[in-house]
This record gives C-alpha cells, sequence and structure tokens, in this order.
C-alpha cells in the first residue's frame, strides 16, 4: 500500500459514520466529549503507535510490541483479544450496514427493521464478501478499504452542506446551547463515552501489516496526521448536523445517520439523495469488514508462526499468498457470534451486546500497548501518554459493560458481554499453554 491507500486505510479502520449516530443520541454534550477523547485517547494512542513502529517496525504491530516488553503470554493474549475483538465487530458493523440499507427501499423496507432474520442473513452475506476479498489478497480487497472509505465521507460531508441549510430555514430540530454541551456526571450520561473512544480507535492496525507498506516508516506518520485531522473534523461536523436535522430523542444509534440525511432532505427538497446515501452508508461499513479482515486476520498468522497456534495458522495460500486459514477461521467464529448476539433479545438489543463486547475485547490489548510503552520508552512524554491513554481505556472498558438504559432485558445483556467476553479471554489462556506445551516438547 502507497501512502494514500495508507491513508484511506486508516479512515476506513478509524473514521465510521455509526458513531455519528451514536454521540447525537447523547445529545449537544456529545461535541464536547468529541475533543476530549481525541485529547485523552487518540492523541496518546498515535503517539503511541508512532513511537512503538519506530522501535520496533516488523511485522505484526503490538503483538510484537508487547511481547518484547511483557513476554510472550502478553504478546499471544494481546494478539488473541485483538484478534478476538473483531469477532463481535463484524456483525456489529454489519448490522449497522443493514439497518441503514433498508432506506434505499424507503418505507417499504422499514418492516425489516425489526427483523432478525433479515439482520442475520444480511451479516452473513457480508462476512463472505469480506473474507472472500481478503484471501484473493491486498491487491483486490484495498478497492474495497478504498471505497469503503469514500463511502464513509460522501455522506458526512452531504448532511454537514445540508444540515446549515435546513438551519437557516427551519432552525435546528435540536437545541444547542452552551449548557447544552456541557456533559452530565450521572452514569447514564457517560455510559456512551466508551463508544466515543472506540471510534477513534484503529491506528495501529496498518503497523501489523508494516511489511506490506511501501517505505512504512517515512509513510505511516504523514498518514496517521492527515486521517486524524479529517476524522475528528467530521465526527464534530457531522454530530452537529445530526442534532440540527433530528430531535435528540428521536435519533437510533443503529439507523439514525441515514434517518438524519432522510430528515434533512425532506426539509429542503432533496429526498431523492436518500437510497443513494443509504447505499454508501452500506458501503462504507462492508468496506470497514474488509479492512479490518486484513489487519486482524493476520494476527493469528504472525502468532502461528511462532508456533502458539495450530500449525495450519501459519500457513500461507499456495496461489495468492494470504493467511487464509486464519481469516476462514475468523470469518468462521464471527458468523457463530451473529447467531449468539441475536439470541433472546430484539435486533437493537442484539446490536448494542455486540459494540459493548468489541469495545471490552478491543481495548484489553490496548491497556497491555500503553503499558508496553511506558516500559519499552523511557522518556517523560511516553510516561505521560502511555498513562493517559492506559487511564481513558480502562474507563471506557468498565462504561461499555453498563447495558443501555432502554435495554428490554439488562442482566441477559450483562451476562452475554462480560460472559463471552471471559470465554474468549479464557479459550486464548488454555490455547497458549497447549501450544507452549507442545514447543516445548517438540
Amino acid at each position: 500500500m502507497g501512502f494514500w491507500d495508507l491513508v484511506m486505510f486508516y479512515i476506513v479502520t478509524s473514521f465510521s459514520i455509526r458513531w455519528i449516530a451514536t454521540a447525537a443520541a447523547a445529545g449537544p454534550s456529545s461535541l464536547l466529549i468529541w475533543v476530549i477523547a481525541c485529547v485523552a485517547f487518540f492523541i496518546p494512542l498515535v503517539y503511541c503507535v508512532l513511537r512503538l513502529s519506530a522501535l520496533y517496525p516488523a511485522e505484526g504491530g503490538l503483538y510484537i510490541w508487547t511481547r518484547k516488553a511483557f513476554g510472550s503470554f502478553a504478546g499471544f493474549m494481546t494478539g488473541w483479544n485483538y484478534w478476538g475483538s473483531n469477532v463481535p465487530y463484524f456483525p456489529s458493523l454489519l448490522y449497522f450496514a443493514a439497518g441503514n440499507a433498508l432506506f434505499i427501499g424507503g418505507a417499504r423496507w422499514q418492516h425489516l427493521s425489526t427483523s432478525s432474520t433479515y439482520f442475520i442473513l444480511f451479516s452473513m452475506i457480508g462476512l463472505a464478501l469480506g473474507v472472500g476479498l481478503n484471501v484473493i489478497g491486498l491487491d483486490f480487497g484495498k478497492w474495497l478499504h478504498n471505497l469503503g472509505a469514500v463511502s464513509s465521507w460522501v455522506p458526512a460531508l452531504l448532511l454537514v452542506i445540508m444540515a446549515p441549510i435546513a438551519w437557516s430555514r427551519f432552525g435546528s430540530a435540536t437545541e444547542i446551547s452552551w449548557a447544552s454541551i456541557i456533559p452530565g456526571v450521572h452514569l447514564k450520561d457517560v455510559i456512551f463515552w466508551s463508544t466515543i473512544a472506540f471510534a477513534f480507535s484503529g491506528v495501529e492496525s496498518a503497523s501489523v501489516m508494516a511489511d506490506e507498506i511501501h517505505d512504512a516508516k517515512r509513510n505511516i506518520p504523514p498518514a496517521l496526521i492527515l486521517a486524524g485531522v479529517i476524522m475528528t473534523a467530521f465526527y464534530l461536523a457531522a454530530t452537529a448536523s445530526v442534532l440540527i436535522a433530528v430531535p435528540q430523542k428521536e435519533v437510533s444509534g443503529l439507523q439514525g445517520f441515514t434517518q438524519a440525511i432522510e430528515a434533512v432532505a425532506a426539509r429542503i427538497g432533496m429526498q431523492p439523495i436518500v437510497p443513494f446515501v443509504a447505499a454508501l452508508v452500506a458501503i462504507s461499513s462492508l468496506g470497514g469488514v474488509a479492512a479490518w479482515f486484513a489487519a486482524a486476520g493476520r494476527l493469528p498468522f504472525v502468532v502461528g508462526v511462532d508456533r502458539f497456534l495450530p500449525p495450519a495458522f501459519g500457513r500461507l495460500h499456495p496461489k495468492w499468498g494470504t493467511p487464509h486459514v486464519s481469516l476462514l477461521v475468523q470469518a468462521a467464529v464471527a458468523a457463530v457470534f451473529v447467531l449468539l448476539g441475536q439470541a433472546g433479545t430484539s435486533v437493537k438489543g442484539a446490536y448494542d451486546v455486540l459494540v459493548s463486547m468489541s469495545v471490552i475485547a478491543y481495548f484489553l490489548p490496548y491497556l497491555l500497548m500503553f503499558a508496553a510503552l511506558i516500559k519499552l520508552d523511557r522518556r517523560p512524554a511516553a510516561y505521560f501518554w502511555g498513562s493517559l491513554g492506559f487511564l481513558t481505556t480502562a474507563i471506557s472498558i468498565f462504561l461499555a459493560a453498563v447495558p443501555a438504559e432502554d435495554d428490554p432485558n439488562k442482566v441477559l445483556a450483562v451476562v452475554k458481554t462480560i460472559g463471552l467476553t471471559v470465554l474468549m479471554v479464557a479459550l486464548g489462556a488454555a490455547i497458549y499453554w497447549h501450544g507452549r506445551r507442545r514447543y516445548l516438547t517438540a
């Protein structure tokens, strides 16, 4: 991948328009939370990735970094949880794509918004597409990454352009004032903060594929900075635009973005663009799935080479040279999580559980990555940014475990979120010790 491929890759893996709706559903205070998350999480994360990439530029990324800092078990569990976090993440992203794709057919398709069968089938097809392109290789897969990036910011840009027009004619649908921007301190007001931090994650993903990036040492830093500026600006502007278009209480985290496009388009007489935008939103999510398959699918390959997983995980496809076993196993397990996440709950309940599991499992490796920065880079700046990132990540993990206020079965949501996460971690530990014994006795 070249410089612009890398910029697009960072945008499609880190920027997601679905977090815009989540933020807008929390009200105007989310605008300030975006800024806080950028300072308390995104900047430490970028600093951490740049420093550790410079110290250890080999393919493997955070797996290599935590192994250097804390040993093989910590490195394996980092790679395992990072890989495992995508298992619920893929279904959650595909659920979002499915929900917004319904706007292509307008009101005629909206009866499917509560159909678990529709969401499950859509997710299975999306998983097949994502893994298929990545088995063939990045030369093909990168085009869906790039298309996904463009499909992310074009709808956001359209909303940012249209919302002020509607505001100038009809005013804002949500009151935005200095008083409303100040965040509340009650638990129900802060549980979404973990999702806002999660929206800035992903910049470490390309370091996992360092050997496949053209002049990685020179291209990664400027690509990170440019992508970060674009993402932050879009998050702020698009969240404000959703609030201008739709009253806060009517915003849905699952369909809220396209819902806002539909509302503002109706106000200014541009309804014909809604199906087009809905299609772009769905494509952006499919691009995100393909991009994350490319990044996370290579971690078991790296770990497999180290013989902690069965040797098959280290095999390359004889024709395309990709870690096809790792990619196919990840897709199969993600398909199982589609069914487990949906069991016993509504479509929205399944989506919320999948998002919470993604945040917790994804942020567990971040704890070790920030700790690795502190240990491996003894400079004061590394200690400051590493400590700030570690604290923000720990708080986000706690908040992600708290069920949504409107969840119909809070106990089941907590059991699913924490229970399945613990099961995944325990399974990873068991695989490590089994593989280590096999390695030592070989």
